[in-house]
């Protein structure tokens, strides 16, 4: 028997004229392999790194912004209810002068962080403006500064070019603002996050020695203020640490220190002047 008369070998399932042909693909063979330019996985990791940094920025922010605000807190009210007491022993002194020292101190807490972080925020986007400017005018002028920025920062000199540009054709503007001026277009933080946080801080911390003052005897009132706000501190002074990984018992010793010497001098100042009055 011949080569051409031996019957055919191939499956039955694809000579019947029972099963469908296979729908024909508009793709060719490139391209259905081929990542969608929408689901760009250098993209998608990209866009995900930034959204984890500006979480991060956020976070770091509203941290500081409240360990700031309840030290404040604590330190401030206690020190000017702890003064009033040391000059009159009226609760209703006490009490007007400790609510006024806790609004007026957590608005102004609000208010100061507001400022002071709207003006960083004003000042890093303007700075990345600028650095796009330059970018479209003078792009081997900045090329250059860049690759002085990556040497300095300890890039070898061999591959220093390369990684320059690999970074340039990723993404030049992120490249320049964050290796040559430390900031990122994606992290610019947040003002009001800081106020509000800022703001809460303050009001919490202020009432846990204007609680203390208002609800002892006065012979007791010094001693109940002095601590309460000593474990107030160490508490924000174990919380700081921990949560900036940093040692909690410098950071609490340090803390207890500068507000028991606030609360000493505010009284000494407050006695002094009621017996000078009186």
């Amino acid at each position: 028997m011949s080569l051409l008369d031996m019957p055919s070998r191939r499956p039955p399932a694809l000579d019947s004229p029972d099963t469908p042909a296979p729908a024909a693909s508009s793709a060719g063979p490139a391209d259905a392999h081929a990542p969608s330019a929408d689901r760009d996985p250098r993209t998608s990791v990209s866009r995900d790194h930034s959204e984890d940094r500006t979480t991060r920025s956020d976070r770091i922010n509203q941290l500081r912004a409240g360990v700031l605000g309840a030290n404040d807190g604590i330190v401030s009210v206690a020190g000017l209810a702890v003064g009033v007491a040391g000059a009159t022993t009226d609760i209703r002194w006490l009490l007007i002068a400790g609510l006024a020292s806790l609004v007026a101190g957590a608005l102004s807490m609000a208010m100061g962080e507001y400022v002071s972080v709207s003006t960083q925020r004003d000042t890093d986007r303007a700075l990345i403006a600028r650095t796009r400017a330059d970018l479209a005018a003078d792009p081997a002028g900045e090329h250059r500064h860049l690759l002085a920025a990556l040497t300095e920062s300890g890039i070898p000199g061999d591959v220093v070019g390369e990684v320059a540009d690999s970074m340039e054709r990723h993404d030049a503007l992120t490249a320049h603002t964050r290796f040559r001026h430390g900031v990122e277009q994606g992290t610019v933080v947040s003002p009001l996050s800081a106020a509000l946080a800022s703001l809460l801080s303050f009001t919490l911390g202020g009432i846990i020695p204007l609680l203390a003052i208002l609800a002892s005897p006065p012979v007791l009132r010094l001693p109940a203020t002095l601590v309460a706000v000593v474990v107030a501190l160490a508490l924000l002074g174990v919380v700081s640490a921990r949560l900036g990984q940093a040692d909690a018992r410098t950071a609490t010793v340090r803390t207890i220190i500068g507000g028991v010497l606030a609360l000493l001098v505010t009284y000494g100042i407050g006695a002094a002047l009621g017996v000078a009055i009186g």
